[in-house]
């Protein structure tokens, strides 16, 4: 059996060249998938003071958050306070220029009958 010439510019390989070709490639080719795959573990690993940082982050935010919710309702019930002492004080008001309305038509009820005893 003859091997064939390289005459022709292509490379002809046997069944063995061929599987041990094929296979060194695709040791190559994991062994660069596992290189990557190490590579982006190492790049994206947290570190433990990473951790304790956002944990100490959530705790402040969990305490900000409860903060703000004491201040709405310490500003909601102010409001209802502000507005029952506005209502109130409206209706003392309204009390008053009554009052007032009618002290000022007695006065000048009174006045009247003064200048009319005159």
């Amino acid at each position: 059996m003859q091997r064939p010439t390289r005459k022709q510019g292509i490379c002809k390989l046997n069944r063995t060249e061929f599987i041990i070709a094929t296979a060194i490639i695709l040791f190559a080719a994991f062994c660069m998938g596992w290189f990557a795959n190490w590579l982006a573990h190492r790049l994206s690993r947290v570190r433990q003071s990473d951790v304790a940082d956002l944990d100490r982050m959530s705790q402040e935010l969990h305490e900000a958050e409860e903060t703000r919710d004491q201040a709405i309702t310490y500003l909601q019930q102010r409001e209802a306070e502000l507005t029952n002492q506005l209502t109130q004080t409206e209706a003392e008001l309204t009390a008053a220029m009554d009052g007032l309305r009618a002290a000022r038509q007695e006065a000048d009820e009174l006045r009247g009958r003064i200048r009319d005893s005159d």
